[in-house]
């Protein structure tokens, strides 16, 4: 499992991925100290080191940008989107801990900053056409994205859960997903916490696994 990286260190890193997507090479220590606003090159380099230490990066010290990003597709047409298998916990959403495996698709089928695929593990959600195995494609979404018949990610307990939004006007009600019972009237969306919203589904109909890579995009 990828080790925790905290907000910073995931922005430096995925800044670096992009620099190099688009450059073909490495952004300079003070280039990336002036994206981020750090004056020190100092901090930087303890910045990249512990991407290193984390493995996330290989350092060169004899080399001027010799830094290598490990595990990262770099085709400039593909993004690598985290997969999970568990919900998270947290109204914060996921974080780079619990990390399945991170998977390299068309950034027409998945660009949205903060994506994530969600490995579906148990049989729960089935009357909604969700299969054990399915991987649900969810974007990042505010209340106001939603429209009727989304599925979105909500939190409205210990976990987030999937639900079916149906909306008329400004009313909003959550449909449980496999739940039987009538929706629930959502008193103050304004409140709502939303995890994503469910932008695709791939299935596979054989065992064949998919490629993954290890790291972020």
């Amino acid at each position: 499992m990828p080790a925790v990286l905290s907000d910073l260190e995931r922005d430096i890193l995925e800044y670096m991925v992009t620099y190099l997507r688009t450059h073909t090479y490495q952004p300079s220590i003070r280039e990336i100290g002036e994206e981020f606003g750090i004056r020190s090159t100092k901090t930087v380099s303890e910045y990249l080191s512990a991407l290193a230490a984390k493995g996330y990066l290989e350092r060169d010290p004899s080399r001027s940008r010799g830094i290598r990003i490990l595990g990262v597709d770099l085709n400039p047409h593909t993004v690598s989107i985290p997969c999970f298998s568990e919900l998270p916990a947290s109204a914060r959403g996921f974080e780079s801990d619990g990390v399945e495996s991170w998977l390299s698709v068309d950034r027409r089928l998945g660009a949205a900053r903060g994506s994530y695929f969600l490995k579906v593990r148990e049989p729960r959600w089935q009357g909604f056409g969700v299969e054990v195995g399915d991987l649900l494609l969810v974007e990042p979404a505010a209340v106001p994205d939603l429209k009727d018949r989304d599925l979105a990610m909500v939190h409205l307990g210990e976990r987030p859960d999937l639900y079916r939004v149906q909306r008329a006007g400004l009313s909003l009600r959550l449909q449980a997903v496999g739940d039987r019972g009538e929706a629930m009237a959502v008193e103050d969306p304004a409140r709502l916490v939303v995890g994503g919203r469910v932008a695709g589904l791939h299935r596979r109909f054989d065992d064949t696994p998919l490629p993954t890579s290890t790291t972020t995009h």
